[in-house]
């Protein structure tokens, strides 16, 4: 075995060494990614399980009987009698 045989044994045995810490290291990345993966996964479905919390409770706080309520207590708003009540027209309405 010639000088040159042995030099280029070494570098194919570097090479088959670099390319398994390359391999190692590649899944060790995958990993890492999938871990965070997860984690984001998890907080993406605990974000939409409190969105639809949040949906059903704005559905029952805007109930129409809960906004009248809150008009007549805290606004002291009236619902205005049948007297009171003027229509204006528009196109298409004569008087």
């Amino acid at each position: 075995m010639t000088l040159r045989d042995l030099f280029l044994v070494a570098l194919l045995a570097l090479a088959v060494i670099a390319s398994g810490v390359g391999v190692v290291y590649a899944k060790y990345q995958t990993r890492i990614e999938f871990i965070q993966l997860q984690a984001l996964t998890r907080q993406l479905q605990g974000l939409e399980e409190e969105w639809g919390v949040l949906r059903l409770e704005e559905a029952a706080l805007a109930t129409h009987p809960r906004v009248e309520m809150a008009a007549r207590t805290r606004l002291e708003m009236l619902m205005p009698r049948g007297v009171d009540i003027r229509t204006i027209g528009g196109k298409g309405h004569e008087r």
